[in-house]
């Protein structure tokens, strides 16, 4: 990717996005074959991966994030197992022993961050959609063309050490100009639609159980008529 932008990973009901991936690893002992959109210098990385069967890690390389758009994922860490349905999201961190199982023809977007650091909060979390939020900061004002909306969050996972967060997000409608995103993000929108207006001037439509990726640095605009939503990873 020559330059930060956004790009949609999957359709809420699985359909192929039109994002050029490339078709990879992101080391050599990842157990899946993935399609790549972002690969970022500071070892963040986006895309999607379509498997079915069994896979086992004795200790997962990435904290990875995954959300489930076709099929049905099965996490079994040593303490516990979560059954991702559509929509459904959980965390892998790094380090943990984990088996995965992929009914045929399953589709998940992921974002994993593949730095070589030490193990942290090993094991699996999950990122339950109605969770409760508390009061965050809404955007700065002088990047705002609407009233300042009413916005909240939870991080369910952190991990200092590379200082990754994943939680829930949501807010009042508004509507933001274009401004260099201040870190990597994975969306998915929960409820919602949102339209992100690109570099090039063209807008992104983002709809409810879509997924997408923004790369740091991209000159990106908001635009929400509506309440939204979302999953959120973001470093």
């Amino acid at each position: 990717m020559l330059e930060p932008t956004a790009v949609l990973l999957a359709h809420a009901n699985g359909t192929p996005a039109s994002t050029a991936f490339t078709r990879g690893s992101l080391s050599a002992n990842d157990p899946f074959d993935r399609q790549i959109a972002y690969v970022g210098t500071d070892d963040i990385a986006a895309g999607v991966v379509q498997a079915s069967g069994q896979f086992n890690v004795d200790a997962y390389p990435y904290s990875e994030t995954i959300v489930v758009h076709a099929g049905r994922v099965t996490l079994h860490s040593q303490d516990q197992s979560l059954e991702l349905n559509p929509g459904g999201s959980a965390v892998i961190a790094r380090g943990t022993s984990v088996r995965i199982e992929a009914q045929p023809g399953s589709l998940w977007a992921f974002c994993a961050d593949i730095q070589p650091v030490e193990t942290g909060n090993i094991g699996l979390t999950a990122l339950p959609p109605h969770t409760l939020l508390s009061p965050s900061t809404p955007p700065p004002e002088d990047f705002l063309l609407s009233p300042t909306p009413q916005c909240r969050s939870n991080n369910l996972f952190v991990e200092d050490a590379t200082n990754l967060r994943i939680g829930i997000w949501d807010s009042t409608p508004y509507i933001r100009k274009a401004r260099p995103h201040t870190m990597h993000e994975l969306m998915h929108l929960l409820e919602g639609s949102v339209v992100l207006q690109l570099a090039d001037g063209t807008g992104l439509a983002v709809n409810t159980g879509d997924t997408v990726f923004v790369a740091k640095g991209a000159p990106c605009a908001w635009k929400s008529g509506v309440y939204v939503r979302k999953f959120y990873v973001c470093k």
